[in-house]
């Protein structure tokens, strides 16, 4: 295993420091777990110079939900997000998707802010610096090209795999920010810009599996917050290798809510296919009758118009496709069950 590279470390006591930590250390990186961060690190993929470690900030160490919402700080565990009572009452989907993230160890350590901006991965770039040296650098390191697709126009098609992401989407989570220029909140949806479209060039809004997050220099996540929907019931599922440790081959986010007979509402959230966590989008058409042959082959279809097939593990892609669109069918047929 290769030795760690040297690096000084900032301890900030308070999100003011932070916010001057960074602004004083431009290439710093925070540290909340470092379960990927010193990964990576040792790796070679990145070497700050300075990291920042904020678990001694209080601001963002809180966590509160009941009934109506729902607000994690930036350095809450993952194993505190679900052993929550409160979380695993009325947010269902997010307790199982921290439960679901890595091994025990990895979940007392890794935070909710390093889960929410989890770098992008592919099996050319999460390597050794021997391994990538062998095989050529790939574009999202050094390199000019995309192994994954190397005829992608220098498009980066690494996959987001962080599991919280899909199931705070599904509450329409807004997320606060902040940075040198202050302070700012937006949907969580808007922080991940990793559409990876060899038709669109990668840009501040469209960016690609290199460029996925919409943070601009030195700003970072602070806190995550939603609001509950009455009767809406939710899960979360994934497929991986290994059941601990190993990153999703797809992960699945759904909340329903059911009225009688009757699909009133319907989100589905997938991680681990696209350079971003997506959210299905056409789903409120599938809604208003029974939960039938008519809606799951309109929501295979949808699968299949918007989860990525590229090859970025060592599954293939189109087995990854297909995974995700099983993994949606029965967490609705579930849910439908259960919410009467």
């Amino acid at each position: 295993m290769d030795a760690l590279p040297p690096f000084d470390v900032v301890r900030p006591r308070s999100l003011d420091e932070v916010i001057v930590a960074r602004a004083a250390h431009g290439e710093s990186r925070l540290l909340g777990g470092g379960t990927d961060l010193v990964v990576n690190i040792r790796r070679g993929i990145v070497a700050p110079p300075v990291l920042i470690d904020i678990n001694g900030v209080p601001e963002l160490r809180t966590i509160k939900a009941d009934a109506s919402a729902i607000e994690i700080g930036a350095a809450v565990t993952l194993a505190e997000v679900a052993a929550h009572p409160g979380v695993a009452r009325h947010y269902l989907v997010v307790a199982e998707a921290a439960g679901h993230i890595a091994g025990p160890t990895h979940r007392n350590m890794g935070t909710v802010g390093g889960n929410l901006c989890l770098d992008t991965r592919c099996i050319y770039y999460n390597q050794s610096e021997w391994w990538r040296a062998a095989n050529r650098h790939c574009l999202k390191t050094t390199g000019t090209v995309c192994h994954v697709a190397p005829k992608s126009r220098s498009v980066c098609f690494a996959t987001f795999s962080g599991d919280l992401a899909p199931a705070l989407l599904v509450f329409d989570a807004e997320i606060d920010i902040a940075g040198p220029a202050g302070r700012r909140t937006l949907p969580l949806a808007d922080l991940y810009i990793g559409y990876a479209r060899q038709d669109e060039p990668v840009t501040q809004t469209r960016g690609d599996g290199k460029y996925f997050l919409a943070l601009r220099p030195g700003e970072f996540v602070t806190a995550v917050r939603a609001k509950n929907t009455p009767g809406l019931r939710s899960a979360y599922d994934k497929i991986r290798i290994r059941r601990s440790i190993e990153y999703p081959v797809t992960g699945v986010a759904v909340a329903l809510r059911r009225d009688g007979d009757t699909l009133a509402d319907l989100r589905v959230a997938f991680t681990g296919t696209n350079p971003r966590p997506v959210r299905l989008s056409g789903t409120a058409a599938l809604c208003g009758g029974p939960l039938d042959a008519r809606v799951l082959a309109g929501l295979d279809a949808l699968v299949r118009d918007q989860i990525m097939a590229m090859k970025t593990t060592f599954t293939p892609g189109h087995y990854r496709r297909r995974v995700a669109g099983v993994l949606a069918r029965r967490l609705v047929q579930r849910l439908f069950e259960v919410a009467y």
